[in-house]
């Protein structure tokens, strides 16, 4: 299909959607009503109450708080940064607020005029029974218009077992249908047949490129300074683009107002510190996290003499909140992450090698919360966002110096401003828009040898991208939600400007009280990209902007799905279905890499447009989530069954083949049991089919005898070790696949309170029952003994594995005060 009907094709869906939702968004509340008998039909004057939603003894703003009137079957709940609007007829009400974790209440409300009511809400779960009140809709999945969302608790994050005793937002994550790990114990994920690149991590409204720490193993993002995590697979609302896989929404604590307090937290590898509190009681809050593993200190005394390396990562977050006004309300919020190695080698004869290698993210977001009026609410944020990659090698050889330095980065300049608008109990209608300007530094190079003239090149891109967008979330009826978004996204770089339209739509329609029926279609695109070696080894990553050459990644994805609640809303059940395709999506061409290590000569000529081909892509399958969410024993049984492909007519001899990380299964089972509150026990059990990789001549090879790899074939016909006889191309893209991988998780902590602090001793093993899950794969060359004496005459091209995370046990110490 061309791009010319491909654009006409998409206008006219478009005019179709706008017009339905136009006719539906125009439609008056009480004409909805008259058709249905289950609707509410106002006759009397309505009046709103609006406020705020903080937490008792930090006032701390909760988001997503739910507020519901039953005998109307009304209720919203709070946004991003607590503020709530509410309408309804003149009278006498009873309200209930309500949110997972803290002590529900019952208010009664007189309403005779438009009235600013904030609430406060107690975490202590021991006042849970004072209060008894019919299940809250609005918390139930069959209730809520939105599909394909994923809401992370932080108590949650702190109760699974994880690697190393470090608690992991984004591995955590993983443990949820939809969302794949990498390699063994990796903090990179895949998001319904994705790449890591079309994933979109938030943190407090910036953009954070790079989210692992330890070469993946540990993701940025310290637990401790996280209020709220929400990932969205599908169905994407329209204030969120630019990524065509996920989003995954992370908001930072905004500091206790009230008094001071903190957290410590010793660890096999790292420690991490927590403070917040006031800096004007009531007014003005902060908020400080820092994180710092200590590896290479460990290290040292193990090292030879006359080498100095070693290996660290360190993390920084701080905050500050302050109100002006019950109307007025700014947030600065700042993180700093770094990664470094490095290694100095001196030998006896006075020559000497250096090597440094470091990444990094800096993200600083400034944000202007106003309330013009009881029904509209804005948001303005000015953001910065930087990620960077640099090599450094230098040896001194015969009193001779020979430099190598190589980088690349990405800086991000973006305003934002978006409203929150609550016409009436029936519609939420957020608008907005945003503008960024992309700095790329694909790549800067420095080569100093003595042989040749000094080399100092630099490729840098400059692009703007920017975006409108408007949605509603309609109550159409008691039974019917619909929910419906229009994102118009433009990029320009040098002379090239692209413009789409972005429609999304997703409707909730309830068969019963508590099952529904949900559908939801989403259009992306995206105007940066992540190149990534798909090699054995581990990859090096080079962030890259859309040009004159290289196109948008589009995406389209349908989904539909049940959401069924049970009884007293202990446990929910949610089965999806999806299907997505991909354009323009680009890879490395055969043979192509960002470094060329191994000819610095060179290395100066690549360009990366070059070294780049665009294809296609498909995703399909289906996830389902079971949770029990309330009692002492809580968790989730997660399953997913997947599908995705790549075409590309400059690989594969233009052949379909799987993906780098298609996988077929994907199991988890996690359980969390407080039988007191003295002790917690957890456990999580996963298996996932394995990673595919390109393997060169593969049916020249032998599978290490350790390795239980067959013979066999997928459906494009890509052979494990095949017959050179047979004449076919066996060399074809991802033509391997790994072994599946599972194992087991254990945690146990022992809490115990005091009267102004809490200690919690944590003790947990990572894979318990020692499954060798391959990290990666490489080839070996091996003498192979063909006539029966003791010399071998023969080599043998063989497999093997290598297998990092074999029974890990950590404990850490964390202190609450």
């Amino acid at each position: 299909m061309t791009d010319t009907n491909r654009q006409n094709k998409q206008a006219l869906w478009v005019f179709r959607m706008g017009f339905v939702w136009l006719f539906l968004f125009m439609g008056s509340p009480r004409i909805a009503a008259t058709e249905t008998s289950e609707a509410p039909n106002f006759q009397t004057q309505e009046h709103t109450i609006s406020g705020y939603v903080t937490e008792k003894g930090s006032g701390e703003l909760l988001l997503g708080v739910s507020l519901y009137v039953p005998e109307l079957r009304l209720g919203t709940v709070s946004n991003d940064y607590g503020f709530y609007s509410l309408t309804l007829p003149e009278g006498k009400h009873t309200l209930i607020v309500s949110y997972i974790g803290y002590a529900a209440q019952q208010y009664t409300l007189e309403l005779t005029e438009d009235t600013v009511l904030d609430f406060t809400l107690d975490s202590s779960t021991e006042q849970l029974d004072e209060v008894v009140v019919t299940a809250d809709p609005q918390l139930q999945e069959s209730k809520v218009t939105q599909m394909s969302t994923l809401k992370l608790e932080p108590k949650t994050v702190e109760d699974v077992p994880a690697l190393l005793g470090e608690k992991d937002v984004l591995k955590t994550l993983q443990l949820l249908p939809g969302i794949s790990g990498g390699s063994d114990g990796s903090a990179g994920f895949f998001v319904r047949g994705g790449t890591p690149d079309q994933n979109l991590i938030i943190l407090d409204d910036a953009v954070v490129y790079n989210s692992n720490h330890l070469f993946g193993f540990l993701s940025v993002f310290n637990g401790d300074a996280i209020k709220s995590v929400e990932a969205f697979k599908g169905g994407f609302p329209a204030r969120f683009g630019g990524r065509l896989s996920s989003v995954i929404k992370i908001d930072m604590k905004d500091g206790n107002k009230e008094q001071l307090t903190g957290k410590f937290n010793v660890g096999l590898v790292s420690s991490s510190l927590l403070l917040e509190g006031p800096i004007n009681k009531g007014k003005t809050s902060f908020i400080f996290s820092g994180r710092r593993t200590y590896a290479d200190v460990l290290a040292k005394p193990f090292l030879p003499s006359g080498l100095n390396a070693g290996y660290y990562f360190a993390d920084f977050n701080f905050k500050v909140h302050h109100i002006f006004d019950a109307d007025n309300k700014l947030y600065w919020s700042n993180y700093f992450g770094e990664d470094k190695f490095f290694s100095d080698e001196r030998e006896s004869n006075g020559d000497r090698f250096k090597a440094r290698l470091g990444w990094g993210n800096i993200t600083s977001s400034l944000r202007w919360n106003h309330r013009f009026s009881n029904k509209f609410f804005s948001n303005t944020s000015l953001i910065y966002s930087n990620y960077r990659f640099r090599i450094r090698q230098e040896e001194q050889i015969d009193g001779i110096n020979n430099i190598f330095r190589t980088s690349s980065g990405i800086n991000d300049y973006t305003l934002k401003t978006d409203f929150n608008y609550y016409p009436n109990p029936n519609h939420s209608v957020r608008f907005g828009l945003l503008g960024t300007v992309h700095n790329f530094t694909p790549q800067r190079l420095f080569i100093r040898d003595t042989f040749l003239e000094d080399q100092d090149t630099e490729q840098e891109l400059n692009s703007f991208e920017g975006a409108a967008f408007v949605e509603d979330d309609w109550k159409i009826t008691d039974r019917m939600n619909l929910s419906a978004g229009l994102r118009f996204s433009y990029f320009k770089q040098n002379v090239t400007s692209y413009q789409n339209l972005e429609p999304r739509l997703g409707l909730a329609y309830r068969i019963n009280p508590t099952l529904a029926l949900k559908g939801s279609y989403a259009n992306m695109n995206q105007y940066v990209h992540l190149l990534s070696s798909s090699g054995i080894g581990l990859p090096t990553d080079l962030w890259v902007s859309t040009t004159d050459n290289v196109r948008p990644q589009r995406a389209e994805q349908f989904a539909l799905g049940l959401a069924k609640d049970f009884a007293d809303d202990a446990y929910s059940l949610s089965l999806e279905g999806y299907y997505k395709t991909m354009d323009d999506i680009i890879e490395y061409q055969e043979g192509a890499s960002f470094l060329v290590l191994d000819d610095l000569d060179t290395a100066s000529e690549v360009d990366w447009e070059d070294n780049i081909t665009a294809g296609k892509g498909w995703a399909y399958g289906a996830e389902l989530l079971l949770r029990k969410k309330k009692g002492p024993f809580t968790g989730w049984l997660g399953y997913t069954l997947a599908w995705s492909q790549r075409q590309f007519d400059d690989l594969n001899q233009g052949r379909r083949f799987n993906a780098r990380y298609d996988r077929r299964h994907d199991i988890s089972l996690v359980g969390i049991y407080k039988p007191s509150d003295r002790i917690t026990f957890s456990a999580n059990w996963v298996y996932s089919s394995g990673v595919n990789y390109t393997l060169p001549d593969i049916a020249r090879l032998n599978p290490n005898s350790g390795l239980p790899i067959s013979n066999r074939f997928d459906r494009f016909g890509n052979g494990f070790f095949g017959s050179v006889e047979t004449g076919e191309f066996t060399n074809q893209r991802n033509n391997f696949q790994g072994e599946a991988n599972h194992r087991l998780d254990l945690g146990i902590q022992f809490h115990k309170k005091r009267e102004k602090s809490l200690r919690t001793w944590g003790i947990s093993i990572y894979n318990a029952y020692a499954r060798k899950n391959p990290f990666f794969y490489y080839t070996d060359q091996t003498s192979v003994d063909t006539d029966g004496d003791q010399f071998g005459d023969a080599m043998r091209t063989e497999l093997n594995r290598v297998a990092l995370l074999v029974f890990v046990p950590s404990i850490n110490y964390t202190l609450k005060f």
